[in-house]
């Protein structure tokens, strides 16, 4: 977890290591991702063209002939743990000179020349555009070169790849539809490390979508930057490309992805305040197999803090789409984002974080101290003013206050039956099995005769602030 960070969930969100899974085969990948589910996508596609390549994954470094860390760039934090796993690698690299050690990702452009020429902990430098040139790359680096590709594009999608899924369970999946972003928060470095938003072809993501389901995979989820501004064959201005084609935006590409079968869970991040439509709402509400989640950064709740972040919407505006989702799907669940001690942040813009919080009453929340990142607006424009302690202390009211509102969202669960989809062992108990509600609501109960991959209904009896606890029943799901 990033230091600064905290988020009140059991799930597989935040950062964590993804390895790959095992294979055999004459030269070796490990394959290390870190930060947001962007990035363990990406792995996946990585995985899948270094297995053209003649690479298989492994999950013993010592075994590797590659290694290649994918990285986040969002706060100092994981920069400074990607940098210590990379000191580790040299070391490795002093006993097996012919390994290869690369960078991929966020941190790509913006270290290449320290991490190469400086600290020289790497041998390429691959951004997240150039994924298709790793094995030339590579040959590159065994040739006796540095290598580097940093290169954004208005184009790369990777739409016809088939990723190699590192999640050992099988049961769920990541879904990439769309690459980069076009909003410029003023704290945000994803635009200058990922590039323009481009959207991918719908029929690409339901192809996707089928072959996961024939695989036995039973839930999807549909990434991007900021979904609600997923758009084909249609500009930013609205002008259409190509009349011979339809236009996709959003919520007509949940709808395509809910029909490949109703077995099929379906959600979705992240979603922008600014851009998410009704429509967007009424699709869910439509399919059952659409999970009723959504997650709906607010960052501030005070509209001088968010014209800082240059959000483009207000409070008013957020509390909007709060009720909007209330008013189309009541019994949706909301999560969040919130970032404590921006630049210039009073005493008052922070109680209005914290009266907001009280008024929508989030499930989940991501909460964050305020990180200077280079090249950011923030950076250039506004002075990273708010002492560490002030920050710190923000941020513990933030999560007490989210502490309160969670443990009373999933208390309220307990007692009715939900519809869960069974994905793997309980981290603490053997003998039971965990999986998810359609709010992203985590459930233990007893293993039985189930099998992964199921679709079991749960009586709830009892919760701690994130976790329910149940029993599978015949009765009907409520959820």
């Amino acid at each position: 977890m990033r230091e600064g960070e905290h988020v009140l969930d059991e799930g597989r969100q935040g950062e964590a290591t993804v390895v790959a899974g095992p294979g055999a085969g004459a030269r070796k990948l490990y394959l290390e991702s870190y930060g947001c589910q962007m990035n363990f996508s990406d792995s996946e596609i990585v995985a899948s063209i270094l297995s053209d390549a003649g690479y298989q994954t492994t999950r013993n470094e010592d075994e590797a002939d590659l290694v290649l860390l994918n990285t986040c760039a969002i706060r100092d934090n994981a920069e400074q743990r990607v940098r210590n796993r990379l000191v580790h690698f040299k070391g490795n690299k002093a006993k097996n000179p012919s390994l290869v050690v690369g960078v991929l990702g966020c941190m790509a452009e913006r270290l290449r020349e320290k991490l190469l020429e400086e600290e020289k902990l790497v041998d390429l430098v691959v951004g997240p555009d150039a994924y298709r040139d790793l094995p030339n790359l590579v040959d590159h680096v065994e040739g006796g070169q540095k290598a580097v590709n940093v290169l954004l594009s208005r184009e790369e999608t990777y739409a016809e790849i088939s990723p190699v899924r590192l999640d050992s369970s099988g049961v769920t999946a990541f879904i990439s539809i769309m690459r980069g972003c076009d909003n410029m928060c003023s704290f945000c470095v994803v635009p200058f490390t990922r590039g323009r938003e481009r959207s991918r072809d719908p029929q690409s993501i339901v192809r996707e979508a089928h072959e996961l389901f024939a695989a036995g995979y039973r839930e999807v989820t549909l990434l991007g930057q900021n979904v609600d501004s997923y758009k084909w064959n249609i500009d930013n201005k609205g002008v259409i490309k190509d009349d011979a084609q339809p236009v996709v935006r959003f919520a007509e590409l949940l709808e395509m992805v809910a029909a490949v079968n109703p077995d099929l869970r379906v959600r979705f991040s992240t979603s922008h305040p600014k851009d998410m439509t009704d429509d967007v709402l009424h699709a869910m509400s439509r399919h059952e197999n659409i999970c009723k989640y959504i997650h709906l950064p607010v960052q501030s709740g005070h509209s001088d803090v968010l014209k800082r972040m240059n959000r483009g919407y207000t409070r008013e505006w957020y509390l909007d789409r709060i009720a909007a989702i209330r008013r189309i799907m009541p019994d949706c669940a909301i999560s969040t984002d919130v970032i404590t001690g921006f630049c210039g942040e009073t005493e008052e813009e922070h109680q209005a974080t914290l009266s907001l919080m009280d008024e929508v009453r989030y499930e989940m929340a991501f909460m964050f101290k305020y990180s200077e990142r280079p090249k950011t607006l923030a950076e250039r424009k506004f002075e990273d003013d708010v002492p560490e302690e002030i920050k710190g202390a923000r941020l513990q009211e933030v999560i007490a206050r989210q502490m309160i509102h969670g443990k009373e969202r999933t208390q309220a669960l307990v007692g009715k039956v939900h519809r869960v989809l069974i994905e793997g062992t309980s981290k603490k108990r053997d003998d039971q099995f965990f999986g998810r509600t359609t709010h992203n609501t985590v459930v233990v109960f007893p293993k039985g005769d189930l099998q992964v991959g199921q679709y079991v209904n749960v009586k709830t009896f009892d919760s701690t602030p994130v976790t329910l606890m149940g029993e599978v029943t015949d009765e009907p799901s409520e959820s």
